[in-house]
């Protein structure tokens, strides 16, 4: 049995060390906020589907072979040989900040449909993971996001929902429209402090007003915090090296959702949330720090100790 089916738009990632206008050498690797929490979950023992639209191309088989590589179950990814997987180029630009350059315009990725989120759903998953990345591609993803969460509703399919908001590729306005629509059909909401508003101006306390099960609160360096009925925690971050950013959010997903599918506590699922979270701070690259089950208590460790 699938444990979680998420959907969206996967890219071919190049990442440079230093400024782009300066040239030099560049790293290919596959990203994508999905198939980061894909991977994420598949590191940690549990069985999750990807499913989206690549190219008739190297960068689309370069995605489906780096997901099958991590154990990722990519049968329900369509070719589409008339659109391109899309690319992005991130570039180290001065000490741990990265800049992010996307080049999707046109992508297969945005061919994605709700035909698509059908098949997927056909071996019913335990968990449907979506995010608000997704709906922002354009009418045919959205309506596939949309298409989603009310069918895992009717199959009875517990759904998360990660904001995960792009202003590059809608406004405010736009996405609170279509993000707050979701809300009666989600079972657990995840934002930062700064993307709640966007689909509950009046915070956690409104987002389960109007259906969220669970509401899941990133605080970056601050930690994190959850409601699920009555029940609130707060727990710090873990304290780690930075070696960057991105894919963190992504992680912290992961690991929600993997002590969610363990039936962790509400506590103790934050705690994993915020452990992957920081092994994905403290390695470079979207997802290729995360660790498997037997490397959660990695950080748990000295500084510079050596495992033997």
């Amino acid at each position: 049995m699938i444990d979680v089916l998420t959907f969206g738009e996967a890219m071919a990632s190049l990442h440079g060390s230093g400024p782009l206008r300066l040239g030099g050498t560049l790293a290919l690797s596959v990203a994508g906020a999905e198939t980061n929490v894909a991977i994420g979950l598949a590191r940690l023992g549990h069985i999750a589907r990807w499913a989206g639209v690549v190219g008739d191309d190297e960068l689309g088989r370069l995605v489906v072979r780096t997901l099958r590589a991590e154990a990722v179950d990519v049968s329900a990814v369509r070719v589409d040989p008339g659109h391109p997987t899309g690319l992005l180029i991130q570039e180290s630009r001065i000490s741990d900040i990265t800049r992010v350059h996307y080049y999707r315009s046109g992508s297969a990725g945005s061919r994605l449909a709700p035909g698509d989120v059908t098949a997927a759903l056909a071996d019913v998953p335990r968990m449907l993971h979506v995010t608000g990345i997704t709906p922002a591609l354009g009418p045919g993803p959205r309506t596939a996001v949309e298409h989603a969460v009310r069918r895992a509703r009717e199959l009875g399919v517990r759904v998360c929902l990660d904001v995960n908001h792009r202003a590059r590729l809608w406004d405010t306005a736009e996405a609170s429209n279509v993000l707050a629509g979701l809300l009666p059909y989600v079972d657990v909401l995840v934002a930062s402090h700064d993307e709640l508003p966007i689909v509950a101006a009046g915070g956690p306390e409104e987002a389960l007003r109007a259906g969220a099960g669970e509401v899941v609160v990133k605080h970056g360096a601050e930690g994190a915090e959850a409601w699920a009925g009555t029940e609130h925690v707060r727990v710090p971050a873990r304290r780690v090296r930075v070696a960057s950013t991105v894919g963190a959010g992504d992680a912290f997903v992961a690991g929600y959702l993997s002590g969610l599918l363990d039936g962790l506590p509400l506590g103790a699922r934050l705690e994993r949330a915020v452990t992957l979270g920081a092994f994905a701070v403290a390695s470079h690259g979207d997802w290729h720090g995360l660790p498997a089950r037997d490397e959660l208590g990695l950080l748990t460790l000295t500084e510079g100790e050596t495992v033997r």
